[in-house]
């Protein structure tokens, strides 16, 4: 019994050995999984947050100012017009009898366009006649009782205060004579503008009166009967921006494009400028020639002018896009050292529209931001597009797929 009893007793310790051993390493591998679950999660929320941070950085496009050019195409819109352009009234007042010419009929200097029918000018001009042939009567009456008088006088039959009031009076009827003739010669003038005509060779380009139209005389109390305008040479208006002002010269050469007749260039020279900048869109308005024999071009029309205008070589041209407008100012975002924002100020010789001059604050060398967020201040990290680009690349790339 004994002997049974001891080597129960010395299984029982080895037992209780090995269990705790068991228990010891399950507790190990337990504590190895929680602590790898840890670490994964801190692992990823690290990278998470770094993740997050890196989206944060923004990433922007980067230009380079491009050099002034010796020379720079400006275009700018202009007004085609017709070296002549005469809106006709009527100087008389009546019905229109009759029209003979339509718009777009092509007429000489001198032609007949209408007739007016003014039954009371003939009225009137019938009057004159008379007057001045009522004039004429008594004029040859006075003249003779005069010359009686003052041969009666030699006899002194009558005394010279008589005879002075007859020569007065055949003075008198003289002068009611010239009256009455300068009235007849001023109605018959105004016979002469019954006939409405062209002023000079020209098209005629408006008709706005018709066969028995009531007209009346005078330029400014309503429309026009007729327009011709001269089209064998046209008239084109620029407005200028004051900047380019001092560029533009008589002799000029230009060309011209229209909606109507695209990609063909039409030539043209400045022939004036007003010599004054207006005070309300500081433009200067300047005025360019061109030929026109075929009539192809006609007044109203809308016209882009292409100036070829001198260049500056010692500035920089940046889009207007990379503009930002400061309290301290015209500035543009630079990249710097380790992506980091740059704000310059600068100084603008030139607006061109789409692209400003810049005269100082850059250099060809700089890196603009092109569009930069309103939000952008000096110091902020930034990304450059092209960098973005070649990273996503190289992570992309069949050899490192491979690995």
């Amino acid at each position: 019994m004994s002997a049974h009893h001891e080597t129960r007793n010395e299984e029982g310790p080895k037992m209780s050995r090995s269990l705790r051993r068991f228990l010891t390493g399950g507790a190990v591998v337990a504590l190895a999984i929680g602590g790898l679950g840890i670490w994964s999660r801190t692992q990823s929320q690290a990278e998470l947050a770094q993740w997050t941070a890196e989206q944060a950085i923004p990433t922007v496009e980067v230009i380079h100012p491009q050099a002034g050019a010796k020379t720079q195409d400006v275009v700018l819109p202009g007004d085609v017009e017709a070296y002549f352009d005469a809106p006709i009234y009527a100087r008389v007042s009546g019905y229109l009898k009759t029209w003979y010419r339509d718009i777009g009929a092509h007429v000489k200097a001198g032609e007949l366009l209408a007739e007016i029918d003014t039954p009371d000018l003939d009225q009137q001009l019938s009057q004159a006649k008379a007057d001045l042939a009522a004039a004429k009567a008594n004029l040859a009456l006075a003249e003779i009782t005069a010359k009686r008088w003052q041969s009666l006088l030699v006899s002194d039959a009558v005394s010279r205060q008589e005879v002075d009031e007859k020569v007065g009076d055949a003075e008198a009827k003289k002068a009611i004579v010239a009256a009455a003739d300068a009235n007849v010669s001023r109605l018959e003038a105004l016979e002469a503008f019954k006939r409405i005509v062209a002023p000079f060779d020209g098209v005629v380009t408006a008709r706005k009166t018709d066969v028995g139209a009531l007209i009346n005389a005078g330029s400014g109390t309503g429309p026009e009967l007729f327009s011709v305008s001269d089209v064998h040479k046209m008239r084109t208006y620029v407005r200028v921006p004051q900047a380019l002002s001092a560029d533009l010269h008589a002799g000029l050469k230009a060309e011209m494009f229209m909606p109507q007749f695209p990609n063909r260039p039409f030539p043209a020279t400045v022939v004036t400028t007003s010599e004054a900048i207006n005070q309300a869109s500081r433009t200067l308005l300047v005025e360019l020639d061109t030929d026109n024999p075929k009539g192809e071009l006609n007044p109203g029309t809308y016209a882009e002018v292409h100036f070829q205008l001198k260049g500056n070589a010692d500035v920089v041209r940046v889009p207007a896009s990379a503009l930002l407008f400061r309290a301290q100012g015209l500035q543009v975002a630079t990249v710097g050292a380790e992506n980091k924002v740059v704000l310059k100020s600068i100084v603008i010789a030139r607006d061109l529209g789409n692209e400003v001059e810049v005269n100082g604050g850059l250099t060809a060398a700089d890196q603009v931001i092109n569009s930069p967020p309103d939000s952008i201040e000096q110091g902020d990290t930034v990304r450059v597009a092209d960098a973005v680009l070649a990273e996503r690349g190289a992570k992309t790339s069949p050899s490192g797929a491979g690995q």
